[in-house]
């Protein structure tokens, strides 16, 4: 998809995604008629494009599913001219909260970080009527590209949703020759909104290919399997209790009378999306998508196998697990606007890298804190694990060398803990393979420590202000090779893979059910199979406290939820996770810890120290529509709080 874009934007003008557009932002050969806007199939192919061109950019600091939730947390840059080039829009938010003037990260209006995603529904409108006009366009291919921009428009009004709850629906465009009264668009109840997603999502799916005919330059086209997650996502989304049975949202009643949230819950719901899921799953298997398992040439222990796996899951750029993923926003090239997500999270790990690499998204002590132990349950709640010394501090023993450094002075938090906490995490005494490693016996050692190599500050810009770096989010087939010098290895940043499929269905259906089944299991224990532990039954019968946990409908919730936030950590969906399971207030609320990066000594280090953040409350949860909107249209409800 990304190729046919670039190919479309060499033919016309170049277009900013985050300027002020006119309402179409093609019109080829400058003539401004529609029916030469879509005279034939190139000219349509640009349109086409243009419609996925405005897909939300995830992965990056202009996502706040990425960079606004409770797992990162970033230093404030003290240098004028960093700050006004990198503006850290999830900092403000973090610091000051959201407000109606110029809100952050507004989708609604394209400012401050945010796009102007009612823009991109109008142009998939203004497709979908359209498209008939090109002369030499095949009906089949017609077809397929009307699907596609069906399921875009459907992403879009979802996106939405997401943000603000309640929204207007976009049928048709609205002409601008149409009296003032019909411009004064209402927001329409959450009911109404999903079943619309879900109508062009059903409308589109069977017109869709399979899967792409090239994996290189098709890369993010819409298939079937990425209609059906999508589809997925948007009836777990609306049967979760964010907004099934919401009762904090019971006054939103509009001016006709109409309530937008229904204080009702419907026990129904979620069996529709259990049954979506398990549709999902099936066109994805049925396309080829299963789980990823790395393999590679270097010659590694099955431990040190099992931590790149990690991050390969996302950065190997054709693994068969993706389902929908984005390219060239994570590009590893530090002249590009936006550096690269390694740039951004890998450490300096010699004094030749201390200018090319920016430590920006930083994960917080409570992600450290989420991992399961070794024998695949919480640490709180394993009966082997010494839960009440994991802030003491201990020498690395010599049978956790796969992980560790052995000798090296850590505490208790940092041993004994299952593969993805070392392959999603880089912590202080532990391993880094890859970035010009890739010597089992001979990896990047990790000392995070203030005046250590990894540790410390770099003047006021370059440092982790936690004391951890994200490790999942590189491929160690990247490397340092000189001075200021580094190659990466490209990779597409993922909207959807299998592992979240599955871990919505076994959602899903728990939910549906009085209690859980050998179904409800299943997907989850591939997923923790993969990450090298036992099945959920078996790790609690046999490590927990609470044996019978998984028997019961509600302790497989708490499991499920941490398997979720565990499996796809810094992946942009925790923040949208906590949101729709009504848990923002509670986890936001929480103190952003980290250890003291100022210490030189162990006992120095590991002093938590908390981070400032705004109070979180039941306003900032839904975005706040700007004032000015507010002003022009006096039919829009404003979300409560503002």
């Amino acid at each position: 998809m990304r190729s046919l874009i670039k190919i479309v934007l060499t033919i016309i003008v170049s277009i900013s995604l985050y300027g002020c557009q006119k309402y179409l932002d093609v019109v080829p050969d400058n003539i401004a008629t529609m029916d030469d806007a879509y005279k034939d199939r190139v000219s349509a192919q640009r349109a086409l494009a243009t419609c996925y061109n405005q897909i939300p950019r995830n992965g990056t600091r202009y996502d706040p599913g990425f960079a606004a939730g409770d797992d990162l947390w970033i230093h404030q840059f003290i240098d004028g001219g960093a700050q006004e080039r990198w503006r850290q829009y999830y900092r403000e938010l973090a610091i000051n909260g959201n407000n109606v003037t110029r809100p952050l990260y507004s989708y609604w209006h394209n400012i401050e970080g945010g796009s102007a995603l009612w823009k991109a529904i109008r142009d998939c409108n203004t497709f979908i009527a359209n498209v008939h006009k090109a002369r030499d366009l095949d009906s089949f291919e017609r077809e397929k590209w009307i699907a596609e921009v069906k399921t875009l428009k459907a992403y879009y009004h979802f996106y939405l949703m997401q943000l603000y709850g309640p929204i207007p629906i976009a049928r048709e465009n609205i002409p601008a020759t149409a009296p003032s009264e019909e411009l004064m668009v209402y927001r329409e109840p959450i009911d109404e909104v999903v079943a619309y997603i879900v109508q062009l999502l059903d409308e589109a799916i069977p017109n869709l290919d399979l899967e792409v005919d090239n994996s290189v330059s098709d890369a993010g086209r819409i298939t079937r399997p990425v209609a059906a997650a999508i589809k997925t996502k948007v009836l777990v989304t609306a049967a979760s209790p964010f907004f099934n049975g919401n009762q904090d949202y019971a006054n939103m009643i509009d001016k006709r009378g109409i309530v937008l949230f229904n204080p009702v819950e419907d026990p129904n719901k979620w069996i529709l999306a259990a049954e979506a899921a398990q549709e999902a799953i099936d066109i994805a298997h049925e396309a080829g998508i299963r789980l990823y398992h790395h393999q590679t040439t270097f010659n590694v222990s099955n431990e040190t196998l099992g931590v790149i796996q990690v991050g390969q899951i996302i950065a190997d750029k054709f693994n068969e697990e993706r389902i929908w993923s984005l390219s060239d926003f994570n590009s590893s090239s530090p002249n590009l606007q936006d550096l690269g997500l390694e740039l951004r999270t890998i450490p300096r790990l010699h004094a030749d890298h201390q200018n090319i690499v920016y430590q920006w998204f930083i994960p917080t002590l409570k992600m450290a804190e989420l991992f399961y132990s070794n024998n695949g349950v919480p640490i709180e709640e394993d009966v082997d694990y010494a839960y009440d010394d994991r802030m003491t501090l201990t020498f690395v023993p010599a049978d956790q060398e796969a992980y560790m450094q052995p000798g090296y002075r850590t505490i208790g938090l940092h041993l004994n803990r299952e593969p993805r906490f070392y392959g999603s995490l880089g912590v202080d005494g532990g391993w880094w393979f890859g970035l010009g490693r890739t010597d089992e016996n001979a990896q990047w050692p990790l000392n995070l420590r203030a005046k250590s190599m990894t540790g410390g500050m770099i003047g006021n810009q370059r440092y982790s202000t936690t004391g951890y770096y994200i490790k999942k989010l590189s491929n160690y087939r990247s490397a340092y090779t000189g001075k200021d010098a580094y190659v990466g290895m490209r990779f597409d940043f993922p909207l959807f893979r299998l592992a979240d499929l599955y871990l919505l269905r076994a959602e899903a259906l728990n939910e549906s059910l009085s209690s859980p089944d050998a179904n409800v299991y299943h997907y989850i224990d591939l997923i923790r199979q993969r990450a090298g532990l036992s099945g959920v039954v078996d790790s609690w019968t046999q490590h927990s406290r609470f044996p019978q946990k998984p028997t019961t409908k509600e302790g497989m919730r708490e499991i499920i939820h941490q398997e979720r936030n565990i499996e796809l950590a810094f992946e942009g969906q925790r923040f949208w996770d906590l949101r729709r399971w009504k848990k923002s207030i509670q986890y936001m609320n929480q103190p952003v810890r980290g250890w003291n990066i100022a210490g030189e000594t162990p006992q120095e280090f590991y002093q938590v120290i908390t981070h400032n953040r705004s109070q979180y409350t039941l306003r900032d949860i839904l975005w706040p529509i700007m004032q000015d909107e507010m002003l022009r249209n006096t039919n829009l409800l404003q979300n409560p709080g503002w």
